[in-house]
């Protein structure tokens, strides 16, 4: 058993590669965590779902995410939504992305807007921006994404700060999900009114990372590893984490997202963390089909519940990538947060269609349909569970 003592002092990096979770050998190398997966009995799972449901330890989760907890799915998933129900009550907090861009300087190959694709590209001014906004607002939410690919010439800091200056009367959460800022610049942007950062690792495996980011900032594994270090030490009162679904093995990408979460709640206590479990789709010359790790639904299953089993306090996060039937269902296992209505290309919400879009949408419900969905099922959808106001 690796004593997880002995890295309470190191960065999130080191802790990886310690324990042999981003791909490198180490004490326990992928090779070793697959066969401790492999060698998870009946016994063992019996044990842990005996234990304190809420609590994260790695061999618990490690347990949770075995082969052979896929038996004992109905009951993760009936203590995980009494968990949730427990913490969260029975409420639904409901957001919606707004792409400003979709212009790009890297070359991820699971990307629709790697710069190597030839589509349509553009930009939305902040006035543009802010018309879509206003659509989004008009609908309810109250909950924005910013989403940009790496377009620094044009949707930098200065951009940024001046859209969440004219949005923040607007919706009372604006969160972003862009490229790499240094702290300095994370501050600027929370003091502007952003007040989380979503950030997906991708992947936890340094050789995998590498393969599938050839070219672009992006490619620095380890840049990308220390940023919620960055926006959370800035201030930002939202971490959002994921692995994006498909790359690797799921179950040891979720081990080493779970390591990461829990240095990070450790460090940056004021920051609630969240787990995203974004699926690969099909995008613009991209098939998931290419892609050797892909999710069963039964799997997706699997990690969700088991993550909540290990971090009761943790927002869970599903996106429109999911259809609409199995995103019906997973809001009972444990999800707090949902996106609805969402385009996923720069414009989409002012009727834009011929531009590229990050992803296909899977579920392309309404705002007011998903809403119907969760009161049908008990649920409240939350559009909107905290004001700025209590920051001062």
């Amino acid at each position: 058993m690796i004593d997880t003592q002995k890295y309470i002092g190191s960065d999130i990096a080191t802790i990886l590669a310690q324990k042999g979770l981003d791909g490198n050998s180490g004490p326990a190398p992928k090779g070793v965590w697959l066969d401790k997966l492999k060698a998870v009995g009946k016994n063992d799972v019996e044990r842990v779902l005996n234990e304190p449901a809420g609590v994260y330890r790695l061999e618990r989760l490690l347990t949770l995410v075995s082969p052979a907890a896929q038996d004992y799915l109905e009951q993760m998933a009936q203590i995980a939504h009494q968990l949730t129900v427990q913490r969260f009550g029975k409420t639904i907090r409901l957001f919606a992305p707004l792409y400003l861009s979709n212009y790009c300087v890297n070359s991820c190959m699971y990307c629709g807007f790697s710069k190597k694709h030839d589509f349509k590209r553009t930009r939305l001014t902040i006035d543009q921006a802010v018309r879509d906004a206003d659509i989004i607002a008009g609908e309810g939410f109250t909950d924005i994404l910013l989403v940009s690919s790496e377009d620094r010439k044009f949707i930098g800091v200065d951009y940024l700060e001046e859209l969440a200056g004219r949005l923040r009367d607007k919706f009372s959460s604006i969160s972003m999900e862009i490229y790499r800022l240094s702290s300095e610049k994370y501050g600027r942007l929370f003091r502007a009114g952003i007040e989380g950062v979503t950030i997906f690792q991708e992947t936890y495996d340094r050789k995998l990372y590498e393969y599938y980011h050839p070219a672009g900032p992006k490619a620095d594994y380890d840049s990308r590893l220390r940023e919620p270090d960055d926006f959370a030490g800035a201030g930002m009162r939202q971490t959002g984490l994921g692995v994006l679904l498909g790359l690797n093995d799921w179950r040891v990408e979720a081990l080493a997202l779970a390591e990461h979460a829990h240095y990070l709640m450790k460090r940056y206590w004021r920051s609630q963390v969240s787990f995203s479990f974004p699926r690969m789709r099909p995008a613009c010359e991209v098939e998931a089909s290419q892609f050797k790790h892909l999710l069963s639904d039964k799997n997706l299953v699997q990690m969700i519940t088991a993550l909540r089993l290990c971090f009761a306090d943790a927002g869970l996060v599903i996106s429109t990538r999911e259809r609409a039937k199995l995103r019906d269902n997973l809001i009972k296992l444990g999800i707090t947060k949902m996106s609805a209505g969402s385009k996923t290309n720069p414009g989409g919400y002012s009727g834009q269609t011929d531009v590229g879009e990050q992803f296909e949408v899977n579920d392309t419900r309404s705002a007011a349909e998903i809403s119907v969905m969760l009161k049908s099922n008990g649920l409240e959808p939350v559009w909107k569970d905290w004001d700025k106001a209590y920051i001062h």
